[in-house]
């Protein structure tokens, strides 16, 4: 355990109650907390992860900004279609055999189609979030069990403990999102 990682695990924390309460300062303590985690993740040779960090950071601007434009007539949370979300899962499959492989033949990553899948999910989910869709919180409840087990292994206690605190509170955010009107 490392101040780097208390101090990213108490952004996280405070990233994710603000998403569950759809408050825009989301964004910006989202930004500081995947800074401090690409650090944290190319130490624990989470490869895959470190790129999803610099990843988060541009999807991070992009949801900001997002919101932002619709910060006048608050952006409803909308839902998506049966067809669209057997397309993402099919993406998010494809993703993570690929760079899976990849990191598992070509770099010294330790777990890494797990990691893989981290990353693929957590992408969907991120991207779902910017565009406010309620099944975001379902991709992170899936990144977040599979994220606690990694980070256990790699011995992150606090960042194990932080993605179970992560698992609750997407649960809490998808029933209060699902309660939002236009949501159904």
């Amino acid at each position: 355990m490392t101040t780097l990682e208390i101090a990213a695990t108490a952004f996280g924390l405070a990233s994710v109650w603000l998403t569950v309460r759809r408050n825009i300062w989301l964004w910006p303590t989202g930004m500081v907390m995947v800074a401090l985690y690409s650090i944290i993740f190319y130490e624990a040779k989470l490869y895959s992860e470190v790129g999803l960090q610099v990843i988060f950071f541009i999807l991070q601007i992009y949801g900001w900004h997002h919101w932002l434009r619709g910060e006048k007539t608050e952006l409803p949370v909308t839902r998506l279609s049966g067809r669209q979300m057997l397309a993402g899962l099919g993406a998010v499959v494809a993703g993570a055999a690929a760079l899976g492989y990849v990191m598992d033949t070509h770099t010294g990553a330790v777990l890494a189609y797990p990691d893989a899948f981290i990353t693929t999910m957590s992408l969907a989910a991120q991207w779902l979030v910017g565009r406010k869709v309620l099944e975001n919180w379902l991709c992170w409840i899936t990144s977040d069990v599979v994220s606690v087990g990694v980070y256990l292994d790699r011995g992150l206690y606090p960042t194990a403990g932080l993605y179970a605190t992560f698992l609750i509170m997407a649960t809490v955010g998808y029933t209060t999102w699902k309660r939002s009107p236009r949501a159904a």
